[in-house]
């Protein structure tokens, strides 16, 4: 089984720049010891299960405890037959352009 999900972690209301506020995000997906990835526009999160996904990215919205309001954007993938690995996919299409 695997669970990669793409999360994106914005507060609203705090300024142009939120790079600090997620840098707090970031690090809570960090310390969760599950693998990850940082893009320009958001963290891909992988885990064995999907509620310890779930859980990493509900303790990462829980660390913007300073901002009033935060946008949260999800997208999942769940895999109940095979591991994904945060590089399969992305290998997967470079291959094709080969």
């Amino acid at each position: 089984m695997s669970a990669m999900a793409f999360v994106s972690i914005t507060p609203l209301g705090e300024g142009e720049s939120v790079s600090k506020f997620v840098a707090k995000s970031v690090q809570v997906i960090k310390d969760s010891g599950l693998s990850w990835q940082l893009t320009p526009m958001g963290t891909v999160i992988e885990g064995e299960k999907l509620d310890e996904v779930f859980a990493v990215i509900n303790r990462a919205v829980e660390a913007q405890d300073e901002c009033e309001r935060i946008s949260i954007s999800v997208k999942i993938d769940y895999r109940k037959n095979k591991s994904l690995g945060l590089n399969t996919k992305v290998d997967s299409v470079m291959n094709k352009l080969k």
